[in-house]
């Protein structure tokens, strides 16, 4: 019986398996260091962002998923978005199938000037939410729904 505890032993010391003794320490010791989470680099936010065409907006609903599309402002409209080599591309895509969290009422966040588009909040990562912000105010921004 001695020789069969003998193998055991040396079998989990072999393994690198600790006894319930050895493991208590380490389990205490960890206890008292702060936890740390990983990163996650694709969390999600709630990014308002305001829509140039306003009736657009007002044909979603939460739950829809879109494209933000922008243009940039005061760009001469091409047929077909066509461009020549040193040109910049009529319109970008900024966000790809963006979960639309809210739609609120238009005359809640209404802006005073004439085609001042209207709000909509959608879930997308924060990275997606920066290329958004920046993109606001030196693109007009659309939405096609996905």
């Amino acid at each position: 019986m001695a020789a069969g505890l003998a193998m055991a032993a040396a079998a989990l010391a072999a393994s690198g398996q600790r006894g319930p003794e050895e493991g208590d320490g380490p389990r205490i010791a960890a206890a008292a260091q702060p936890e740390r989470r990983p990163a996650r680099l694709a969390e999600l936010v709630a990014a308002p962002v305001r829509i140039a065409d306003a009736e657009t907006v007002r044909l979603l609903r939460p739950g829809d998923r879109v494209d933000v599309i922008a243009a940039p402002l005061g760009q001469s409209a091409r047929p077909w978005g066509g461009t020549s080599e040193e040109e910049e591309p009529a319109a970008r895509v900024l966000a790809r199938a963006a979960r639309v969290a809210e739609v609120p009422r238009a005359g809640r966040y209404a802006r005073g000037d004439e085609g001042g588009g209207a709000l909509v909040v959608l879930s997308v990562p924060r990275v997606t939410a920066a290329a958004l912000a920046g993109a606001g105010g030196r693109s007009r921004l659309a939405v096609v729904v996905c």
